[in-house]
């Protein structure tokens, strides 16, 4: 064999290996980071948990008093349930979950203005999506975390509880719902001049968007053009599915959560929804974050 063969069989051996390692190290790395950042906003946390007690002092609150507000409503007045916090609470899990990852973008504005996202650009990160996969990662699990504590307090005031299944599917559908709205606001924080701006945004959209949902009454209370753009509206595709479970104690993904306007919406199909909400959202930020990455 010459010696021209043995060089190229030496280099078809010796490549694959290296090509692995380098790939393998640089996911590792990109781990390490998300890792490090992740847990930089988490002792954010600790240190001041305002943020995160009033998100959920707020939501039980919502519970309490519209729960009695509507507790000598007709018999049903709010579909087949008698109890009004059985038809709440996916309203309020689901508001809550949104309210949060809308306002996942203001960190990493503050780190804008205050020099230390700069910091971090200039650094020998990996990749630089790190910072925005941190900051999605700690939004999700707050939003997870939440939820969690309103579906105890739902439970301890009389609306039941799902059964396991039940409570994955809530945590998936609180998931998409998270993702989608995090990259949104993420985008956002990269986009807009300034923490007054996004702010604005947030005012803007956060409560038009649940009044204009089934989060506080079903469709049929809503005259209808705003059955429309309530059915147009995401919240309403995370908070028909989460109800359903709550007033029916079997479920199945061919089982019809909400008559839209243009026919009836599956259980799985809620969930496609929410699905390609959020692959929307996050391919739609993929230039915006490139540009103030780069």
């Amino acid at each position: 064999m010459s010696n021209d063969k043995v060089a190229v069989n030496w280099q078809q051996l010796t490549s694959s290996p290296v090509v692995a390692d380098t790939t393998s190290n640089f996911f590792a790395e990109i781990v390490q980071e998300t890792f490090a950042l992740t847990r930089r906003l988490f002792i954010q946390l600790q240190r001041r948990p305002s943020s995160l007690i009033a998100g959920i002092i707020q939501p039980v609150m919502w519970l309490v008093l519209f729960g009695a507000l509507f507790q000598n409503a007709p018999t049903g007045l709010f579909g087949s349930t008698t109890n009004y916090g059985q038809f709440l609470a996916a309203g309020v899990i689901v508001f809550t979950a949104f309210a949060g990852a809308l306002n996942a973008g203001l960190p990493v504005m503050f780190d804008r203005e205050f020099g230390f996202l700069n910091r971090l650009l200039v650094a020998p990160l990996a990749s630089r999506f790190s910072i925005v996969f941190a900051s999605a990662i700690f939004i999700i699990s707050q939003s997870l975390l939440q939820a969690a504590v309103i579906v105890a307090a739902a439970a301890f005031l009389g609306a039941g509880l799902p059964d396991f299944t039940g409570l994955c599917a809530i945590a998936l559908i609180v998931f998409l719902l998270a993702l989608g709205v995090t990259a949104i606001s993420l985008g956002l924080a990269f986009a807009l001049p300034g923490h007054i701006e996004l702010i604005a945004v947030i005012f803007v959209t956060n409560l038009p968007l649940l009044f204009a949902s089934t989060a506080l009454a079903p469709l049929s209370f809503m005259p209808g053009w705003l059955q429309v753009i309530a059915t147009l509206n995401p919240l309403s595709y995370a908070i028909e599915p989460i109800r359903y479970l709550y007033l029916h104690s079997s479920w199945g993904l061919n089982d019809i959560v909400m008559h839209a306007f243009w026919g009836d919406v599956t259980f799985g199909g809620a969930l496609l929804v929410l699905l390609g909400f959020a692959l929307v959202a996050l391919l739609s930020i993929q230039p915006q974050l490139r540009r103030s990455l780069a």
